[in-house]
């Protein structure tokens, strides 16, 4: 994400999306989020939250000087734009889904500022803030924190600020990222039109549309199916339109956007054109982790173009959103995949440094010019603000909130398995009966997934499991018995009874190896949610040295990456050898890796080095170099190696 932009380009207006008759209520989606607190994350899961809590998120007020007690969002006269807001929307769910004090009391400071900052008009935050965008990020802090700890001044603070923004829009409309992220705020005017009932709510989701960026018409007529460049988007003189439609974290929020307003003032073809995007992003800029580059403008499908980190937090979110929205178990695979790949490939082990970009073919990680779209030289150090500080202040809502959506409500009364990790769940069903439900597992590393019921109340209720779209061959029991009706893949699964302390629903989600095509024909390897990449023998060096603070790194491989895969034709799956490790250590670590697969790979010297960064693989099949001999090579989860091939070229061995 780049700093704050220059006025929109007016040669370039953004197309305000097209309403229907008068907004009457607003269409609830398909599922709906739980209070944060209701879901407490376990085993690994919760080991992972607590290295985000002892590296950069527990830790970055003490010595960042835009979260210091001289922020704006603090009272101070530091920074005052969004850097404060990013941090409060992913320190509030790490700090409740952890049940943790002292992260507790680091948010409730600047939830007290915010709440306090409010003038007589119903404005608030920072007086020298005149963008929207920052206060939308406020206000779905607030959201979340509101349902953990039921503060009364949340929702009176909503409606008045509200009020005051339905009167400001027309002499001070949206501009620049609010412009092209506007929709963020209909989660918060939902959510408080769900308590409150307020008309001018149903006004002002109106007045927002008008004035924003409409992306479904934006993907009707993608203008982006090649690489873009600083010259394409013409940025030499700033930020514009163009770029801000190209813009990878604008896109990331935007996934939600067209359903999001399909539910509130729009249309069944707003809601369905979701696909259309996912679809137009997979054709023309997918990478082998699940996310489109972005490094930081479109960049095409290269696995050497990069992808921010904002932009993987963002789509994250979006994807949680869209499961909820139009209750489709699809967005639950997508949201897997990024989470188990792309979210933890970008940090270091101990979650104090990150990346800016990251890439899926990554053998190199140093300060020098690549083939970014638009990003500097800096963009895929592991560090403390590589390239730009946005990331930095964003990078924490990833995994929190990931967690506190791992369960859903359905309309019918019943509890929705959304994605799959170790949590329990504490909740109440139809009669506001109490409901506890523990899962055990250490998916996605392993196959098996067990609900055990603790606590239930009298009248049934339905319990629904996501089957992902790769497990053809799942199998669900009922206290040790298989149930007569086979799961489908790509289906929610619907277990209803009468439920008692005691009961076990196990799932079993068979994993087998799959090989997916990609660039050049190149191939990745995946297995259950995981994707694979070549282990490389890493050396760190320390670039920069921050007392009391977060170190910059440079990474190089000690270990040859050129290789190419020997598959046996008709039957690649077959190549393959699973090796089960422990799950006790940094899961996404090298080190710590829980699952390895190894294979029989060629190296290829020709495949070197291009402006610092792997050259795009080879067009497959390749031929094997005079001589060659297969080697057997180790894989593990892309997320544990921070150097790593993925997108590999397959050997024509003769």
């Amino acid at each position: 994400m780049q700093a704050q932009a220059q006025s929109a380009s007016p040669a370039a207006p953004a197309a305000a999306v097209t309403t229907g008759p008068k907004l009457t209520a607003f269409q609830p989606g398909a599922f709906q989020a739980l209070p944060l607190g209701a879901i407490r994350p376990e085993g690994w899961l919760r080991r992972q939250l607590e290295i985000q809590a002892q590296g950069l998120s527990g830790h970055l007020e003490e010595f960042w000087p835009d979260l210091s007690a001289n922020s704006a969002w603090l009272g101070g006269a530091g920074e005052g734009w969004e850097r404060g807001p990013y941090y409060l929307d992913g320190l509030l769910p790490l700090a409740y889904g952890l049940d943790d004090a002292a992260l507790k009391a680091k948010a409730q400071k600047w939830v007290d500022w915010a709440l306090q900052s409010q003038r007589p008009d119903g404005s608030i935050g920072p007086a020298k803030n005149q963008d929207w965008w920052p206060n939308m990020l406020v206000l779905k802090s607030l959201m979340q924190y509101q349902e953990a700890t039921g503060d009364k001044r949340v929702v009176p603070y909503m409606e008045k600020y509200f009020t005051y923004q339905s009167s400001q829009l027309d002499k001070l409309p949206l501009k620049e990222w609010a412009v092209f992220r506007w929709a963020e705020e209909l989660l918060p005017i939902r959510w408080t039109y769900q308590k409150t009932k307020n008309p001018l709510l149903l006004k002002l989701a109106g007045q927002l549309a008008q004035q924003g960026f409409n992306w479904q018409q934006g993907f009707a007529n993608f203008p982006f199916a090649q690489p873009t460049t600083v010259a394409s988007l013409k940025l030499n003189s700033g930020n514009n339109n163009l770029a801000l439609q190209a813009h990878g974290v604008n896109n990331a929020m935007a996934l939600k956007m067209p359903a999001l307003w399909g539910m509130t003032g729009g249309t069944e073809a707003d809601r369905q054109s979701i696909y259309k995007q996912l679809a137009t992003l997979d054709q023309y800029h997918g990478l082998p982790n699940g996310m489109f580059s972005s490094d930081e403008h479109f960049a095409g499908s290269s696995p050497s173009q990069g992808t921010e980190l904002c932009t993987v937090v963002e789509a994250q979110y979006s994807y949680e959103e869209l499961l909820a929205l139009l209750g489709d178990p699809m967005f639950g695979d997508r949201l897997e995949k990024i989470t188990f790949n792309a979210l933890p490939a970008t940090f270091d082990p101990t979650m104090w440094a990150h990346q800016y970009d990251q890439q899926p073919n990554q053998v190199l990680v140093s300060k020098a010019k690549r083939q970014w779209s638009t990003n500097g030289d800096e963009a895929n150090l592991f560090g403390l603000e590589p390239h730009f500080g946005c990331c930095t202040a964003n990078l924490h809502q990833g995994w929190p909130k990931f967690a506190s959506h791992l369960w859903m409500a359905s309309p019918d009364g019943g509890l929705v398995a959304a994605a799959y990790a170790p949590n329990k769940l504490t909740t109440t069903v139809r009669g506001n009966e109490a409901v506890v439900i523990r899962e055990e597992t250490e998916y996605p590393f392993r196959e098996s997934i067990r609900f055990v019921v603790e606590k239930a109340g009298k009248q049934p209720f339905p319990l629904r499991l996501r089957i992902p779209a790769w497990a053809t061959k799942s199998v669900v029991t009922l206290n040790g018995k298989a149930l007569p009706k086979a799961p489908q893949a790509g289906t929610f699964y619907e277990v209803k009874q009468a439920w008692k302390a005691g009961d076990v629903v196990e799932l079993r989600l068979p994993m087998a190896v799959r090989v997916m095509p990609g660039f050049n024909q190149s191939v990745s390897v995946e297995r259950g949610p995981l994707v694979y990449g070549l282990k490389l023998g890493e050396q760190w060096t320390k670039l920069r040295d921050r007392p009391n603070a977060a170190d910059d790194y440079e990474v190089q491989a000690t270990t040859p990456w050129n290789y190419g895969l020997l598959l046996p034709k008709g039957q690649p799956t077959a190549a393959f050898q699973v090796k089960e490790r422990p799950t006790t250590g940094v899961l996404f670590s090298p080190a710590g890796a829980p699952i390895e697969l190894q294979v029989q790979g060629i190296r290829l010297p020709e495949w070197q080095l291009a402006e610092n960064s792997a050259a795009a693989p080879p067009q497959s099949p390749v031929a094997a170099p005079a001589g060659a001999k297969a080697e057997t090579l180790t894989l593990i989860p892309y997320g544990s190696a921070k150097l790593r091939i993925t997108a590999f070229p397959v050997v024509n061995a003769k």
